[in-house]
């Protein structure tokens, strides 16, 4: 005979809450569309650079800005892959890609620290790219807004150094 125990309501809010990594699937879904609006944005860019190099022939500050775009674009491209792949695989569920001969290395060590760090770093650079943009155009920028985007990347090196500073002492006293 079954035992007619009544349901532990502690047991079902505790299934409910664990449940709910799921109402994260959505998000990651919309970040792959954000994924491929990007993608067509690189192509728009890459067009624009042809054009300047072959029909335009325009000073090479203009096709190193067309560049450094590009360069850009990547960058958010792998940023939002790592949140895409690293974040679901965190969050939500495992995606069984052992035996799969594409696995990046980097998602066998992933957890929610590792993928803070690597998202501080990605920060950091792609506002290093925009930094180096800005420089490349100076003459054409205001002083003031070139000292701003180096205060930016200062506080965003800062919360980075930051970060990892925090997550290496919490592997230490793990």
């Amino acid at each position: 005979m079954k035992n007619s125990a009544p349901a532990n309501p502690r047991n079902s809010l505790e299934s409910l809450m664990f449940a709910a990594r799921w109402l994260q699937l959505p998000l990651y879904f919309g970040l792959i569309i954000a994924l491929g609006a990007y993608t067509y944005e690189f192509f728009i860019h890459l067009w624009e650079l042809v054009e300047l190099i072959i029909f335009k022939r325009t000073p090479d500050r203009y096709v190193i800005l067309e560049v450094l775009d590009l360069v850009d674009i990547v960058m958010v491209a792998n940023l939002l892959i790592m949140v895409i792949v690293g974040g679901y695989e965190s969050f939500v569920s495992r995606l069984n890609l052992d035996d799969h001969p594409d696995q990046p290395e980097w998602l066998a060590h992933v957890n929610p620290g590792s993928l803070k760090v690597k998202l501080a770093i990605s920060i950091v650079t792609i506002g290093a790219v925009h930094l180096l943009a800005t420089f490349v155009n100076a003459a054409h920028i205001e002083m003031e807004t070139i000292l701003m985007q180096m205060a930016i990347q200062i506080v965003l090196m800062a919360t980075a150094i930051t970060i990892v500073v925090v997550d290496k002492l919490s592997l230490k006293s793990h």
